[in-house]
């Protein structure tokens, strides 16, 4: 993969960052696009998932309703030794 552009970011007290601009015109990033936030050993990406199969919609559709019903206190004292 050929880097494009590089520039910096502050990370906000809530965990929040801007894309810069110029970063946002590669990619084609827009407002209110939804994006994946992929977490490796080494870096951080963010990809857009329009760039995505179809068949990854279900995983991220149902990040939210999974976390209700598996991120309670009960749940993080059975698995933390797992």
């Amino acid at each position: 993969m050929n880097l494009l552009d590089m520039r910096t970011a502050t990370i906000t007290e809530k965990g929040q960052i801007s894309i810069p601009k110029e970063i946002r015109g590669l990619e084609g990033f827009e407002e209110g696009d939804k994006i994946a936030i992929l977490a490796f050993k080494d870096k951080v990406e963010l990809r857009s998932l329009k760039s995505f199969s179809e068949k990854m919609f279900t995983a991220f559709a149902s990040e939210k309703s999974l976390a209700k019903d598996w991120l309670s206190k009960e749940d993080e004292k059975v698995w933390k030794d797992l």
